[in-house]
């Protein structure tokens, strides 16, 4: 699990402690089960272990959890490995494991408790809309690291503060994925709750995800579980920092969609519900295995009403909020991929453009900088006649990174110091561009 430092921030919203089974918004039927497949599968275990697994606190939920399958003969006490029923080494019975196996046929999951549906709905509602207002003073901050057109950079702060879908379009290698990453660091600052999965119709849905969620240890409710009772929190929510989701060529409109597991009966959440509370990065749009036209029409009442629909195997549609900024960045053409009325229901349209000589030649000196290569004017005037000029080779934003990479590759396997001489240019230059 990935882990970032939590700084002191006020959340917009936190869940509420776990007083008792009935804060669950879980039968105690339920709980019975998930905690009988948990010892089904992981053996004997203590009653602070079962606790852990479940993300419940043991003296007000498992405990009476534990006293009713203990008096159904579904478990027992096989020792104790110190003061209180925390410590029981709790041990399956056989007539547990065959309601286990009984379960298992209905899914499964073995995890976290998951929350209500309900309740997730009215949690990612009370923290979706939450993102900081930037002004040009943070704008020029948050993107100092880029060398971008005045045109460029005054409308990427109205299409931030927005909140509505942004369309980055222009030729490749010019930044259009680091802007989209950059205006997610920049407006989702604080940190979220989500939970690790939710139940629906008795369905689960598994929420976080360890690549594309990053956890925050949360201090404050670090013990939640233990068995000295309740403490703030609910532990079946993980604090995260709001979540930046990137999707490229493989996406699939099945992706979009509750993704169901047949062999083990439960189901994954798709990728803008993952993203839900933060950004949600469509990258090489127009190069998917679905029209780009099938893609947004797929996203045109999520991005209208804020609300997306989703179905379960049984049938049943469920309504999920959609707060979400959606980024859609394509080196085509906009009108090659959809006709001006698509085009319509996205807000903001950024074009972003090739730099110009005086803006590579900033961003040759940014990266000469980092890679600890002496900057020669001169050099860089004789690449920038014979190898764009001349040729009509079109200026683009991540040349200089990668022309000084092979630069450096090549004086490395020479055993000379790289500089920006006219040798290593042109040997550089001619095993990286392609005369086509």
């Amino acid at each position: 699990m990935s882990t970032a430092g939590a700084g002191p921030q006020r959340l917009d919203w936190e869940p509420p402690a776990i007083k008792g089974i009935e804060d669950t918004g879980l039968s105690q039927g339920f709980l019975q089960d998930l905690a009988l497949k948990i010892m089904y599968f992981r053996g004997q275990l203590t009653g602070h272990d079962i606790a852990e697994y479940m993300h419940l606190p043991f003296a007000t939920v498992v405990s009476t959890v534990m006293d009713f399958l203990k008096r159904e003969q579904m478990c027992e006490v096989k020792g104790s490995g110190g003061l209180g029923a925390a410590t029981y080494q709790y041990s399956i019975t056989s007539k547990g494991a065959e309601r286990a196996r009984e379960q298992l046929e209905r899914t499964t999951y073995v995890g976290a408790a998951p929350v209500p549906w309900d309740n997730y709905v009215a949690a990612i509602k009370a923290q979706g809309g939450n993102r900081l207002r930037v002004s040009p003073k943070m704008m020029q901050q948050s993107l100092s690291h880029l060398i971008l057109e005045d045109s460029v950079f005054g409308k990427i702060g109205p299409a931030a503060n927005s909140g509505k879908s942004i369309f980055l379009y222009g030729p490749p290698g010019n930044g259009k994925t680091t802007i989209a990453e950059s205006i997610g660091r920049m407006i989702l600052t604080n940190d979220m709750y989500i939970p690790y999965a939710v139940e629906v119709d008795g369905q689960i849905i598994k929420v976080f995800d360890e690549i594309n969620h990053v956890a925050v240890p949360d201090v404050e409710r670090k013990m939640a579980t233990g068995q000295l009772g309740p403490r703030r929190g609910d532990a079946r929510w993980v604090r995260i920092k709001r979540p930046v989701i990137m999707v490229g060529g493989e996406l699939t409109l099945d992706g979009l969609e509750l993704i169901y597991d047949p062999t083990n009966k439960y189901y994954e959440a798709p990728f803008q519900m993952k993203a839900n509370g933060g950004m949600f990065l469509i990258d090489d749009f127009g190069r998917q295995q679905v029209r780009p036209r099938d893609l947004l029409n797929r996203w045109i009442v999520p991005m209208e009403k804020q609300i997306d629909f989703l179905a379960l195997h049984t049938g049943r549609k469920v309504e999920v909020p959609f707060e979400v900024l959606i980024v859609f960045s394509t080196n085509l053409p906009p009108r090659d991929l959809v006709d001006e009325a698509f085009l319509r229901r996205i807000r903001h349209k950024i074009e972003v453009t090739s730099p110009t000589f005086d803006g590579y030649r900033e961003i040759f000196k940014r990266v000469c900088e980092r890679r600890r290569v002496e900057y020669d004017e001169q050099g860089v005037r004789y690449l920038l006649q014979e190898y764009y000029i001349k040729r009509n080779q079109k200026l683009r934003a991540n040349h200089p990174r990668d022309l000084l990479d092979q630069l450096m590759d090549i004086a490395d396997y020479l055993g000379i110091k790289p500089q920006l001489t006219k040798e290593l240019i042109d040997q550089a230059a001619d095993s990286y561009f392609v005369q086509l």
